[in-house]
């Protein structure tokens, strides 16, 4: 792949929560692969298109649940047969994640004449986030309500990375310690990650998708589900530096003795507030203690679990900057969901990389300050494509 020049689209995006394309404008050559990472809740497709009326290319991302993995391999059949009269080489499928494994027969049998190549989990998503990185303006960005008048702030490109810490957030939650482009240990984790919360989120309210729960979440108030400090002390905790408004017990209004709960006694709203909190607290405090244990600064977050949600970005901000006493930055990308099936594709065939010298574009921020509650609201609406003026 010819990285060079690599850029966020332009283009306008379709429904909540959707990804932009990535601009390729120097890629001519035919991409014979196709990626996919499947986990326990999603599955996420990369793959490339050349434009019809301009040099170079675009680089797609779609994203399926699991439980239809049968439409998704649909989709994925219906790129092969578009690319077939255009060929010129064997077609390859990358597959990373679990369901690399678990559905590798079934690819295989649905998808006849396609080479379907296993990838690791760990390494894709390292390869993924490097790319992000370093090649892709405009794609790291920190978010802190606490501190920011604009609490949305991009990160300047840089190609001393290392070392750094992953939090990967998907179903579950993985944690990797990264020191070099193949030098990367999984140094934690935790089962209670984004399928912990669609589970009881689905148990407990009306919400049948996860972007329907995120979007409960905006209207809800967790102090009405949640037991705050101020409940137990009626003031602040100044001893111990804890405000009122801190939460001392998820759900600990739920509970009264020999009162019997019914589903309707509390709101979905609130219910969902209140376990995005409880989720979010509990992997920011995850990574503080490992990121302080392993001596590590920067943080990224990534996985869908994010989906550029406010709430939770500033959950997981407030978390690090307050435990590390602002040593430490958490730090999350537009592209974070597909960081894994990114790598994958990459994989294939080494990539050209750039010398960036971004002019014009370099200069240009999207104006986020106006609705921090929409972060991707604001990020997919703007309408220039950041461009290298590098001359290869």
């Amino acid at each position: 792949m010819n990285v060079i020049g690599a850029s966020v689209s332009e283009a306008a995006t379709f429904g909540s929560h959707e990804t932009r394309d990535i601009v390729l404008p120097n890629q001519i050559e035919h991409v014979s692969q196709i990626a996919v990472d499947i986990g326990g809740s999603l599955a996420k497709i990369v793959y490339f298109t050349s434009s019809a009326d301009r040099k170079g290319g675009r680089l797609h991302f779609k994203k399926f649940e699991t439980d239809k993995i049968d439409e998704c391999i649909d989709f994925i059949a219906e790129l092969v047969e578009d690319a077939r009269h255009i060929a010129t080489t064997e077609q390859v499928l990358k597959a990373t994640g679990g369901g690399a494994h678990l559905y590798h027969d079934k690819l295989s049998k649905r998808l006849p004449g396609i080479v379907v190549q296993k990838e690791d989990e760990m390494e894709c998503l390292i390869t993924g986030l490097n790319f992000f990185i370093t090649e892709i303006p405009y794609e790291v960005f920190t978010y802190n309500e606490q501190v920011d008048k604009n609490p949305m702030q991009f990160e300047e490109m840089t190609q001393a990375i290392y070392p750094y810490m992953l939090v990967n957030i998907g179903s579950g939650v993985s944690i990797l310690k990264v020191t070099g482009p193949d030098q990367f240990t999984r140094i934690s984790g935790t089962s209670l990650g984004g399928g912990t919360l669609w589970g009881l989120l689905s148990l407990l309210t009306d919400a049948h998708h996860f972007d329907d729960m995120l979007e409960l979440s905006q209207t809800g108030d967790n102090r009405n589900v949640d037991l705050m400090v101020g409940d137990i002390y009626g003031s602040d905790y100044g001893r111990l530096g804890l405000k009122s408004s801190r939460i001392a017990s998820s759900f600990g209004k739920v509970f009264k003795k020999g009162v019997r709960q019914s589903p309707g006694s509390f709101s979905s709203a609130d219910i969902s507030k209140s376990l995005l909190f409880m989720v979010s607290n509990n992997i920011g405090q995850i990574a503080y203690l490992n990121a302080q244990q392993h001596g590590l600064k920067r943080i990224y977050f990534g996985g869908f679990f994010i989906r550029g949600h406010p709430i939770t970005m500033n959950t997981l901000s407030y978390a690090i900057d307050f435990w590390s006493g602002g040593e430490m930055k958490a730090l999350f990308l537009r592209h974070e969901g597909h960081l894994g099936a990114t790598g994958a594709f990459l994989k294939h065939k080494p990539i050209r990389k750039a010398r960036h010298s971004f002019s014009y574009s370099e200069n240009f921020r999207p104006d986020t300050a106006a609705t921090p509650s929409r972060v991707y609201d604001v990020l997919e609406q703007t309408n220039v494509e950041l461009r290298s003026e590098d001359k290869i």
